[in-house]
């Protein structure tokens, strides 16, 4: 039985239509894109998460830390 995601992860667009974080992480290696998709899970399926890991950044807006 799989858990309900908290939070969905929503990825910045530019109004160029480039998606800069997507380019990103598609110049990462495996390894590291592991470890972005455990960092990003744990947002979506932890949520709330508190400092160190998060600092708002207002309306709405989080900051994620590793």
């Amino acid at each position: 039985m799989s858990r309900p995601k908290k939070k969905t992860l929503l990825i910045f667009k530019a109004l160029n239509g480039t998606e800069p974080v997507w380019n990103w992480l598609l110049k990462l290696s495996i390894e590291e894109r592991k470890i972005v998709g455990k960092d990003i899970q744990k947002v979506e399926f932890g949520w709330p998460i508190g400092m160190p890991y998060r600092r708002p950044l207002g309306r709405g807006l989080f900051e994620i830390r590793r």
